[in-house]
């Protein structure tokens, strides 16, 4: 039996979810680095997420941010990834 997953999303403005606390953010590129959605980018010295709605929400970023300056939160208004199966 195969099973194949599938992402939808749900419509909507997702908020700013994904912050920078900017004086922790060392410019290392981690979170650009692991991203599999190109949400984050490069801005002067330090990263920040700019293509939120391209974001799947699987904390990558966060995950692997060791100066702890990503705050990663609850999309707003029933917004963010599903998935489902076929």
């Amino acid at each position: 039996m195969e099973f194949e997953m599938k992402i939808d999303y749900y419509s909507g403005d997702p908020g700013e979810f994904i912050k920078v606390i900017e004086e922790k953010c060392t410019g290392c590129g981690q979170c650009a680095k692991f991203c599999t959605r190109d949400v984050w980018e490069a801005d002067g010295k330090i990263y920040r997420p700019i293509n939120l709605k391209d974001c799947v929400e699987c904390g990558a970023c966060w995950n692997i941010c060791t100066a702890d300056a990503i705050i990663f939160g609850d999309p707003k208004g029933g917004t963010g990834v599903r998935f489902t199966h076929g």
